[in-house]
């Protein structure tokens, strides 16, 4: 049993984070990763308000006495709203991204919430500690979906993050099983977030044809795309190479909107357009071959964790 400063901060068995991704972490993911003794997210940034808390209401009634939580991106047009949701809920556990985490710390914590930031950085790690966050998720370059510009990657972003704050840091960014797992822990995490292995579940809500394509994506599959607007790590498609032939030519910001246009994120990974979508996913896509229940994929990663730790031990 591997026990941290995250599993007791949580109540989790397992110092597991299932990453709250946009049109993937819905509630019967999060219930699934929670049950397993991991810490399930339902990811907020692509649901509407009142989507939200029919997702909130469906996940207390599936997950009565497990801890879970909600992913909020800052950006996201609905932030205002659903941090008031995330309130009247109750909600206890807040992963919040993609903005200041002073925006909605002090509230949060007015009301007995959680929270945790996720950055790329060590310096806004140093930054989340100030705002008061109780612990902060440090992503690597490595990650899918909205990345950092600073292109860390996890190896050199964890130890540095690690000794720059007090609390406690989840590794994030390519990182998929046991092993990944006791690397981080031993790079100074206390926890890591998984999303990429967890997105290929069947309790995942992405579509079909893209859990098909994460099974048939390659090492080099995924590419970052959209550095002059909101990076992001997305599997190459007829889309991608569009986008990464404007970028090549030096197309202005204008262009690459309408290249985006709305909704390109629901129109790959929600609706399965597998040519035109935005597929958003992180470099360990090339380490999945199979789509399996999200307790077993936890329970794999906690148990090659223990594995992998026991077999370094003998090698002192």
């Amino acid at each position: 049993m591997i026990r941290t400063r995250i599993t007791e901060l949580f109540g989790i068995e397992f110092p597991i984070i299932q990453a709250g991704m946009i049109w993937v972490s819905g509630w019967r993911l999060a219930a699934a990763s929670a049950e397993a003794g991991a810490m399930g997210l339902i990811g907020a940034g692509s649901m509407t308000p009142d989507l939200l808390r029919e997702h909130l209401r469906k996940m207390r009634k599936a997950c009565p006495d497990k801890p879970w939580g909600v992913n909020l991106p800052l950006f996201f047009q609905y932030a205002e709203e659903m941090a008031r949701i995330l309130i009247e809920e109750k909600v206890r556990i807040v992963f919040t991204s993609g903005g200041s985490p002073k925006k909605f710390t002090p509230r949060f914590k007015d009301a007995g919430m959680k929270v945790v930031h996720v950055t790329a950085t060590p310096e806004l790690a140093v930054k989340c500690e100030e705002a008061g966050v109780d612990a902060v998720v440090v992503e690597g370059f490595e990650a899918g979906g909205h990345n950092g510009r600073d292109e860390l990657t996890t190896m050199v972003l964890v130890p540095q993050a690690a000794v720059a704050v007090r609390i406690p840091v989840i590794a994030a960014g390519g990182i998929y099983d046991g092993r990944g797992m006791a690397a981080a822990l031993a790079l100074g995490a206390e926890g890591v977030q998984v999303g990429t292995r967890l997105a290929a579940t069947v309790e995942s809500s992405a579509h079909e044809n893209f859990k098909r394509a994460m099974v048939e994506a390659s090492p080099t599959g995924t590419f970052l795309v959209l550095k002059k607007l909101v990076p992001a790590r997305v599997i190459v498609n007829e889309w991608t190479r569009r986008v990464l032939d404007a970028e090549a030519r030096g197309a202005a910001e204008q262009e690459l909107l309408e290249l985006i246009g709305e909704k390109r994120t629901k129109l790959g990974m929600f609706d399965g357009d597998l040519s035109e979508g935005e597929l958003q996913i992180g470099q360990a896509v090339g380490a999945v071959r199979e789509i399996l229940p999200a307790g077993d994929v936890i329970r794999w990663i906690a148990r090659g964790c223990e594995e992998t730790l026991a077999r370094l031990s003998t090698l002192t």
